[in-house]
């Protein structure tokens, strides 16, 4: 066996290892935008469907500005208020996605 062989060896795996590493960053990194962009674009909705601005939406808020959140209302109101807030809504969609 060449004496250089295990250091070759430790060098490929080494370099495999970064490469990942470095692809599994930048897969995290795509990752985190497209949720960064995900939340923008909720709370871009919600502002529009909070017609009174009080940072919930009542149940008829949400069946005229956001539909498909009027679907999952009460399933969303986790405490039983008649209302959500966006904390509420974000949270949901993240256990959903869990699944």
């Amino acid at each position: 066996m060449n004496p250089s062989t295990p250091l070759l060896l430790r060098s490929t795996v080494g370099t495999l290892f970064l490469m990942l590493s470095g692809t599994a960053c930048l897969a995290q990194t795509a990752d985190d935008a497209r949720m960064e962009k995900a939340r923008a674009q909720l709370q871009k909705r919600f502002t529009a469907a909070d017609t009174n601005a009080d940072g919930r939406l009542s149940r008829d808020e949400a069946k005229a500005g956001m539909p498909r959140v009027y679907k999952q209302f009460d399933s969303i109101d986790s405490d039983k208020a008649g209302s959500i807030t966006i904390d509420q809504i974000a949270s949901f969609v993240a256990q959903r996605r869990q699944r």
